[in-house]
C-alpha cells in the first residue's frame, strides 16, 4: 500500500526504497523531472504492483 502511494506522489523515492541508488533510480529521477506522469508510469512498471 505504501509503495503504491509513493509511486504516485514521489516516484523516485519509491524506486529508491525498492532498488537503492543505481541506474533504475536515475532513470526514474530523470523521467520525473521531464514530466511527472512518465515518472509515475516508470515507478509502477519497475516496482510492480502486487
Amino acid at each position: 500500500m505504501l509503495t503504491i502511494i509513493l509511486n504516485i506522489l514521489l516516484p523516485p523515492l519509491a524506486v529508491f526504497m525498492k532498488h537503492g541508488l543505481g541506474v533504475t533510480f536515475l532513470i526514474s529521477l530523470l523521467l520525473t523531472a521531464l514530466g511527472w506522469i512518465p515518472g509515475v508510469i516508470h515507478a509502477f512498471i519497475v516496482n510492480g504492483t502486487r
